[in-house]
């Protein structure tokens, strides 16, 4: 599969990315939730997000990038959607690594080089993609069910309360909350079949 899909308007894409070696990511519960402010604040202006799941050592977002007329609006737009959009991103994780370096007085490199993005443009993969986000606590074994996770989209989905998630289109396209959860519980058993090669 390739890794390095060129950022696009209107399009969805999986992106992930790894710490360097054994090193994690997160350390403290603190760490998960500067990562997801950061996250907000550097990359919501130029993409939707639809799931999400952090692990201690690596992450899975599937995001939609914004329409270009959105994005031609936004101060420093190049002109050049992948670059811009690759900028903020880039922005983004040196702005956390920078934090946890500081924290915890380590030095070098705290991701792989770079953040791999694939584009989502099969409506079965997309399906398979936001179970396959949300199973990756359990495949790991750092819990036995979903709702267990709070460094996880599931939990939002699931709930009543506000989120910036695009909540209803991902609860819509499994045919409500009741298909959505649905899903996630009949299809555990095929995602090591399915996408192995994604963890």
């Amino acid at each position: 599969m390739k890794y390095q899909d060129p950022f696009e308007p209107e399009t969805f894409y999986h992106i992930f990315n790894h710490a360097v070696g054994s090193e994690n990511l997160f350390r403290t519960d603190d760490n998960y939730q500067y990562f997801l402010k950061k996250y907000a604040e550097y990359t919501e202006s130029v993409w939707e997000t639809y799931a999400y799941c952090l692990m201690p050592n690596h992450f899975h977002f599937l995001i939609k990038v914004k329409p270009i007329h959105l994005l031609q609006q936004l101060p420093k737009f190049s002109g050049s959607t992948h670059k811009f959009v690759m900028q903020k991103l880039s922005n983004f994780l040196n702005a956390y690594a920078k934090a946890c370096s500081i924290k915890y007085q380590r030095k070098g490199a705290l991701f792989l080089d770079y953040t791999r993005r694939v584009a989502v443009k099969e409506d079965s993969y997309f399906t398979t993609l936001v179970n396959y986000i949300h199973q990756n606590p359990v495949h790991h074994g750092f819990c036995k069910s979903l709702d267990e996770w709070k460094y996880s989209s599931y939990q939002a989905h699931t709930s009543e309360k506000a989120t910036k998630l695009q909540r209803e289109y991902v609860l819509n396209w499994f045919g409500g909350k009741a298909g959505f959860e649905r899903f996630h519980k009949e299809n555990l058993a095929a995602l090591q079949d399915d996408l192995e090669f994604l963890s």
